[in-house]
């Protein structure tokens, strides 16, 4: 009898032991630390849409509390309310506000918006529940009206696109423009040929700068060469110079007016043929003279011996 008593105890405590095992472990599972002091505070929504148990509760973006139990108000229709649990140590200000935002992938959390003052809520009161608009919300409000706008819209476009493309003329178009691009291809093969030269003449080119480059160098050279000629003028007496030119050419204007005046002994002796014909008969017997002098000189000079 002992015995059967001890096995009964011994399964009785298991028993016990797995369900409060089973107890925390699923309340652990879903973030309650039972060992945790925590105190409950309750709001009131219209819309818990993504709303889970668990779900953290946050103050400026830190985790305070969770959601504890979600339940449908039965002698409230219409409005849900959810078990916040709350760290023992917060302190909640009357008319702090819990706020339920909703982010992109549709989780909703529980914000607390603190309102400041001395006065602070009792453990088990509700709370001013707000249900913030998600991203979602947002879109369907401003984006479906505009949508709903759109489709016929883009009926008729889909239908006119249809029609064009069942349009011969398009074939057409395509096939000209095949055409177009096949000619296209044959112009690019030809211009790559023809600017298969272009390289040989870019070397010329360069060449014939580098030409350029050497006679701009001769040019400045000359340049400076002239610039010092310029200096060399500037430093000549050449108002002396041009005065003996013009006195120069005064006298050669003299003269030639002198030749050019058959009165004067210059015209006379360019003019007269008189003269001229006498000088020349004059040469004539000269000579002779000399000739005869040759001959017979002791005609003329006596004391001359002949040998």
């Amino acid at each position: 009898m002992k015995k059967f008593f001890k096995k009964e105890t011994i399964i009785g405590l298991t028993v016990v032991v797995t369900l409060l095992i089973l107890f925390f472990g699923i309340d652990y599972l879903k973030g309650i630390n039972v060992f945790h002091p925590a105190n409950y505070y309750y709001v009131t929504y219209d819309n818990v849409d993504g709303l889970a148990q668990s779900a953290p509760v946050t103050v400026n973006g830190f985790k305070v509390g969770l959601v504890r139990e979600i339940n449908y108000e039965y002698d409230n229709p219409g409005h849900i309310r959810v078990e916040l649990s709350l760290d023992k140590q917060l302190k909640v200000p009357r008319g702090t506000k819990a706020i339920l935002t909703t982010d992109m992938l549709g989780t909703s959390t529980i914000m607390l918006e603190m309102e400041p003052g001395a006065s602070y809520h009792d453990v088990g009161d509700r709370l001013v529940g707000v249900r913030k608009p998600s991203l979602m919300d947002g879109l369907s409000g401003d984006l479906m009206p505009t949508v709903n706008d759109m489709i016929p819209k883009i009926d008729s476009l889909l239908v006119a696109i249809t029609d064009i493309a069942k349009d011969p003329a398009l074939a057409s178009s395509i096939h000209n423009l095949n055409s177009m691009l096949a000619n296209l291809e044959q112009t690019t093969v030809t211009l790559n040929r023809a600017m298969a030269p272009v390289p040989g003449i870019v070397n010329n080119a360069s060449v014939t700068m580098t030409d350029v480059k050497a006679l701009a160098a001769n040019l400045n050279r000359m340049s400076a060469d002239l610039a010092e000629v310029a200096a060399a003028v500037k430093v000549m007496p050449l108002d002396s110079t041009m005065n003996n030119i013009h006195a120069m050419s005064a006298n050669l204007l003299a003269l030639s007016e002198q030749l050019n005046n058959p009165n004067s002994s210059l015209g006379l002796l360019m003019n007269d043929p008189s003269l001229y014909n006498n000088i020349n008969n004059s040469a004539a017997h000269i000579d002779s003279i000399l000739v005869d002098l040759k001959r017979q000189p002791k005609r003329y000079i006596p004391s001359i011996k002949v040998f």
